[in-house]
């Protein structure tokens, strides 16, 4: 197993994305430390890991209160003994398909905002017990518009691309201490909520948008969510330990590097 005897903290651990690392996780070895805003949602992924035969916990922790996570990081060292990766996937709530000259200031820096203040929290939290023990991993998500040119992303753009420069940043302070700082740099699923409730409202302009995404992409698709989760597994297993600095390329050939 590529993730025996670790302890995982995964953020909005309820959402489509959340679920499905948390799965891979657990089913790979690891322990699995599952939160969110909504705690109903995250209890479900917890009851079905143990109903799998992995370890879930989870517990209700708001990723943008820096005393809450301090806290709930503390608590999960205490009881575990370690913290050996760190995925933090809440949404931005960035608002798109809005020309920039015509949004508002609050639509456009929330994204940008939410994304800077909670990754700070939560990498820094975990971060700390993490250069105590000289080793871990802390994973990013971002998009392709962190890599290329998007019309009507609002802020989500600029909040991709600031995640990542901030882990590269926090990618050179930690690694002196073996932590490792990587983000994946995903193109959307089509498998994944997000993408599921906007294809459901259907219309002309959600189709246009999902064949321009497809036709962006050198192998015609976008990545699944399961794509997505076992490219988490692996840079969090001890396989990716000269994998740091730098955002993978989980695009389906849509950005080249």
């Amino acid at each position: 197993m590529l993730l025996e005897n670790k302890n995982a903290l995964i953020y909005g651990a309820g959402g489509s994305l959340g679920a499905a690392v948390a799965k891979a996780f657990a089913k790979e070895g690891a322990t699995v430390f599952l939160s969110g805003h909504h705690l109903a949602s995250v209890l479900k992924i917890r009851d079905e890991i143990i109903s799998e035969g992995g370890r879930a916990e989870a517990e209700e922790v708001d990723a943008l209160d820096e005393s809450a996570v301090n806290g709930y990081v503390e608590s999960v060292f205490q009881s575990a003994g370690s913290i050996d990766i760190s995925f933090n996937l809440i949404g931005l709530q960035d608002s798109q398909d809005v020309p920039i000259v015509e949004m508002k200031l609050d639509d456009f820096v929330r994204p940008i905002i939410i994304a800077m203040k909670t990754h700070f929290i939560t990498s820094a939290s975990a971060g700390r017990f993490m250069v105590r023990q000289k080793s871990g991993v802390i994973l990013f998500l971002t998009a392709t518009p962190a890599g290329m040119s998007y019309a009507n992303v609002g802020g989500f753009g600029p909040a991709c691309s600031a995640m990542e420069g901030f882990s590269r940043n926090l990618a050179a302070e930690l690694g002196p201490a073996g932590v490792r700082v990587v983000c994946i740099r995903s193109a959307g699923s089509p498998d994944s909520a997000v993408f599921a409730n906007a294809i459901a409202k259907g219309g002309i302009e959600i189709e246009s948008a999902m064949k321009r995404l497809l036709n962006d992409t050198m192998l015609n698709r976008l990545p699944k969510v399961s794509e997505i989760a076992e490219t988490a597994v692996f840079l969090a297993s001890d396989r990716a330990t000269a994998i740091t600095g730098t955002a993978l390329n989980v695009t389906c050939g849509t950005t080249m590097d």
